[in-house]
């Protein structure tokens, strides 16, 4: 905990206040901008309007001062004629009076309109620049003055307007209006161009854009100061309240003397977290209470299962060798329960001098009440055997004792054999359980399928019956629950008899039984991969020696 908490006072914290400054500016300026845009529009086309209209007036009017049939005597006498002089001085006074810069009569080259000759020139008397002599040949200024020529010279339009928004060589922004001069019979002679200059445009936008900035200036910061204020009233001190009352919970871990959502009241969203908080933590409270309880409640189950574990194991047999006086044979065994406390379990003990009884039985269900009656079977089974009875004279025996008051439908399959040392007769019998398998004289495990009669503790009454296998010298015999052959891995594959068998097989004819359980464990274990382990493994295995001499 201390750790984490350096780590997050080491991170630099940014204020709500601080991250909504962002949304709430950018918003305005966007909307500012698209104002300023749109209003920048709206003013240029409206002057641009109002000085186009000024300016096609003043190009008809000074089209009306122009005698177009002499414009070519006009080119050829150079303008020295006093009618020509009158005509000038006509125009050039309109525009002066006008507010005109320039006022000009030219005559394109038809052949392609990138020349054009001037046969009038006028200029303002406040302007410093100076007038075109009549003859004037120059280029064209560019394309789009040649296309306006050509139109109007064909006669696709009256008049053409042509803006020079950011000016052009040695001229400030200006507009020029063009109008074909006709003759008599229409046909166009040349073209009469008025230039204004429009540096009102240019002032008029200017200010404008300058008293947008302070505007937007003086929004954003009355908007941030508000909602800064805003803000601190109706989300910033509450989740700080909120806030440290969370950091005092997690540190002091109890309750309030208030709770939180007394303190903080609002109706909306911030609200709504207090009130949680306030629920949180009496859950929080209420749960490590419970928590607490089942805690100590679990660990004395497991306390108990624990001893439970430890009783089951030492009622199995599980001091090896088992018989170490007894050189005719040798017994191994184990038993895994897949919880705490199993159903397997196996037993061996002597009944006389020359009988050996081996069990290997497998209850029906896991943990506590599989271990209560595996107990109980096993007790059973030891008390009958011990009184000399045959195999399925024992199982008949205890089926009857286990049937009379099973009320929970519990049973138990057993593999039950007694082996008479001195010869290596084994008799036994089957209620329900695995085959046994053998290891026969050529040294080669093989199942042993014998018949197989009904579990015990189902039906009272049923009959086993005994069969008989002769043991010779190295001959073993492996027992083992469905545990094992019914495992299975991650694919849902079960390690069958097949592989037992063979894992048997693995380790030669003069293996013991202590290797070849373990030889069949391991081979499980690889087989399975890590897979869950859902029922009990139980194995025992015994090999027959033979009288030692």
């Amino acid at each position: 905990m201390g750790k984490d908490k350096s780590k997050s006072k080491g991170k630099r914290r940014i204020s709500i206040f601080m991250k909504s400054i962002p949304a709430i500016v950018i918003p305005i300026v966007l909307i500012t901008v698209i104002a300023c845009v749109a209003g920048y529009k709206s003013l240029t086309e409206a002057i641009t309007q109002v000085y186009t209209e000024s300016s096609l007036e003043t190009a008809e009017t000074a089209a009306s001062m122009v005698d177009v049939e002499k414009l070519d005597d006009y080119l050829i006498s150079g303008g020295v004629t006093e009618e020509y002089k009158l005509a000038v001085d006509e125009i050039e006074n309109l525009c002066n009076t006008s507010g005109s810069m320039f006022i000009y009569v030219i005559q394109p080259d038809l052949s392609d309109y990138d020349h054009i000759t001037f046969i009038f020139s006028t200029i303002n008397s406040e302007s410093t620049f100076s007038r075109y002599d009549v003859g004037y040949y120059r280029q064209t200024t560019n394309d789009d003055y040649k296309a306006k020529y050509r139109r109007l010279y064909e006669g696709a339009s009256d008049y053409e307007i042509v803006v020079r928004d950011r000016g052009y060589i040695e001229t400030d922004a200006h507009l020029t209006t063009m109008v074909p001069l006709k003759d008599e019979h229409g046909v166009v002679q040349g073209i009469l161009c008025v230039q204004t200059q429009m540096s009102e445009i240019t002032e008029k936008r200017n200010a404008y854009t300058r008293n947008m900035i302070i505007v937007l200036l003086v929004i954003v910061f009355v908007v941030v100061i508000a909602q800064g204020r805003y803000l601190r009233m109706v989300l910033i001190t509450p989740i700080k309240k909120i806030t440290e009352e969370a950091s005092r919970f997690a540190a002091e871990n109890k309750l309030p003397e208030t709770r939180i959502s007394d303190v903080v009241r609002s109706r909306d969203e911030i609200g709504y977290l207090a009130e949680s908080i306030s629920n949180m933590e009496e859950d929080i409270v209420r749960n490590v209470n419970a928590l607490t309880s089942a805690t100590a409640e679990k660990e004395r189950i497991s306390t108990e299962l624990n001893l439970a574990t430890r009783i089951q194991a030492d009622m199995l047999p599980n001091i090896f060798p088992a018989f170490p006086e007894r050189k005719e044979l040798d017994i191994f065994a184990s038993m895994n329960p897949a919880k705490e406390v199993g159903g397997d379990f196996y037993d061996y003990y002597l009944i006389d001098d020359d009988h050996l009884c081996l069990v290997m039985a497998d209850v029906s269900g896991k943990g506590v009440p599989a271990a209560l009656f595996m107990m109980a079977s096993m007790i059973t089974i030891a008390n009958h055997a011990k009184t000399g009875k045959c195999p399925s004279q024992i199982l008949h025996d205890t089926n009857m004792s286990l049937s009379a008051n099973n009320r929970e439908d519990m049973f138990v399959t057993v593999w039950i054999g007694i082996l008479e040392i001195s010869t290596g007769r084994l008799t036994a019998a089957n209620a329900g359980h695995e085959y046994p398998v053998i290891r026969n004289a050529d040294g080669k495990f093989e199942l042993l399928k014998d018949t197989h009669g009904f579990v015990l503790g189902a039906y009272p009454g049923t009959k086993y019956k005994d069969y008989e296998v002769m043991l010779s010298k190295g001959s073993a015999l492996f027992l083992y629950t469905d545990g094992v052959p019914e495992a299975v891995n991650k694919y849902n594959d079960e390690y069958g008899t097949g592989r037992m068998t063979d894992a048997l097989n693995s380790r030669g004819a003069g293996a013991t039984p202590h290797e070849l359980i373990t030889a069949v464990r391991k081979d499980l274990d690889k087989f399975v991969d890590g897979a869950d382990q859902f029922d009990d493994i139980t194995m025992l295995c015994i090999e027959y020696k033979g009288q030692q001499e």
